[in-house]
């Protein structure tokens, strides 16, 4: 009789925790949330103040930009930082500055002291801090993201990029509600000294994870020539080149958040507690995306599903413009935040599978500073728009931007349908 054939294996069963069974991965990621979370409360309940202060969405925009542009010079010196440096320890620099920033900050708006100081020096201390924080996320964020690769296998890279995703828009939910009930209770000073208190155990975590050793790298003495090494490795790789192109263009047109004081003041009237509800939406909408995507990963056909991603994310801002009901308005932020996790779960796993190794703290500054041009930069763009179109035309503006865009990217990347991850 014929031998039987041997039966096939049975494929692995899917994971969605696999990357939360490492400790030190669960480590970096509850820090990460403490920081992020601390970070968005301070954001929020500045710029509330900012805006009480001047009542100019101008300020709301120099707020981004204080941000932007220590952290754009920083960037990708941060990245050939961390690939020649132990990655743990700038991490926990950079927490560290951020905290005494905010320590300094605290003390100058405890009410007995602010009451002796010009609204201009605040405003230039509150400014101080903002540029303070962008100088240390040019450290922290290449530093962060590429240690992320070395705590996982690289066959659950995806999953980590979702877990990280998860944390993070936890972090950006919880963060704003909170700036708006702190900011009820406390006031400015309260929100702060419980901010100072996220950002400390932010640091311990980071404790927790083990340093890792520095990998060889031929061009580690060489500066100029290790950020060359870095960048033309993103303009080579079409797929990480158009991947945060993509993003820093629909979010630098596209996005409201800076904005979201003046539609919370002046347009739609809810104060700083509607503020908080405003700025949480997205979050939301991302939190449970991730989760679905933890389970059901868009990742078969990664980049149609993120061209598809960015022009939903624009479709929701131009219904959030027109948008005159505070209940429409949730919704339509929870969609852009929904629409935009899908991106950035793609794009993150990118990031980590595409670059080799040695390259890949670099390869993340540059990824960083495109994502804190859309970011920051686009704050900036946001309040100089209103200023000169308006609050409402230039959300729409932006929007029709955004979508347009898309067409333009899928057109030039037709080659990168076929891509799988």
């Amino acid at each position: 009789m014929p031998e039987a054939e041997p039966a096939a294996p049975l494929p692995a069963r899917h994971d969605p925790y696999a990357a939360l069974r490492y400790p030190e991965f669960r480590a970096l990621a509850f820090a990460a949330f403490l920081l992020s979370c601390g970070l968005l409360i301070q954001e929020v309940a500045l710029s509330y103040e900012i805006y009480q202060v001047t009542h100019d969405p101008l300020s709301l925009g120099l707020i981004g930009l204080a941000e932007a542009l220590p952290f754009i010079t920083l960037a990708l010196f941060g990245g050939h930082l961390a690939d020649r440096r132990e990655k743990r320890g700038i991490i926990r620099k950079a927490i560290a500055v951020v905290l005494l920033g905010s320590v300094v900050l605290a003390a100058l708006s405890w009410p007995s002291l602010r009451a002796r100081l010009a609204p201009q020096v605040w405003l230039l201390s509150a400014y101080g801090l903002i540029s303070l924080v962008g100088f240390a996320r040019g450290f922290y964020a290449p530093a962060a993201s590429s240690l992320r690769a070395f705590l996982v296998p690289r066959e659950i890279y995806g999953n980590s990029a979702t877990w990280s995703s998860t944390f993070f828009q936890t972090g950006a939910i919880l963060g704003p509600v909170s700036a708006g009930l702190l900011f009820g209770i406390g006031g400015l000073s309260g929100t702060l000294l419980v901010v100072v208190v996220m950002f400390s155990g932010s640091l311990v975590l980071i404790s927790f994870v083990k340093p890792r050793p520095v990998l060889p790298n031929p061009n580690a003495g060489n500066l100029w020539a290790s950020l060359r090494e870095g960048i033309d490795y993103v303009f080579k790789a079409r797929i990480i080149l158009y991947a945060i192109s993509l993003d820093m263009f629909s979010v630098l047109f596209g996005g409201v958040v800076a904005l979201l004081p003046v539609f919370a003041d002046d347009i739609l009237a809810v104060g700083p507690q509607g503020l908080g509800v405003l700025r949480a939406a997205p979050a939301i909408g991302a939190l449970l995306t991730v989760m679905i995507c933890a389970y059901r990963p868009p990742l078969d056909k990664p980049w149609r599903n993120l061209l598809l991603a960015v022009a939903g994310f624009g479709l929701a801002t131009f219904v959030f413009a027109l948008s005159k009901l505070f209940w429409l308005s949730i919704v339509a932020l929870f969609a852009t935040g929904a629409f935009d996790s899908v991106s950035v779960i793609i794009r993150n796993t990118i990031m980590q599978s595409v670059p080799p190794d040695h390259l890949r703290g670099r390869v993340q500054a540059v990824n960083s500073i495109f994502i804190s041009s859309s970011n920051e930069l686009g704050a900036f763009e946001s309040g100089l728009a209103a200023r000169l179109l308006g609050t409402v035309p230039s959300v729409i503006a932006g929007a029709a931007v955004t979508c347009g865009v898309v067409v333009w990217m899928w057109r030039r990347s037709r080659e990168l349908l076929t891509v799988r991850l």
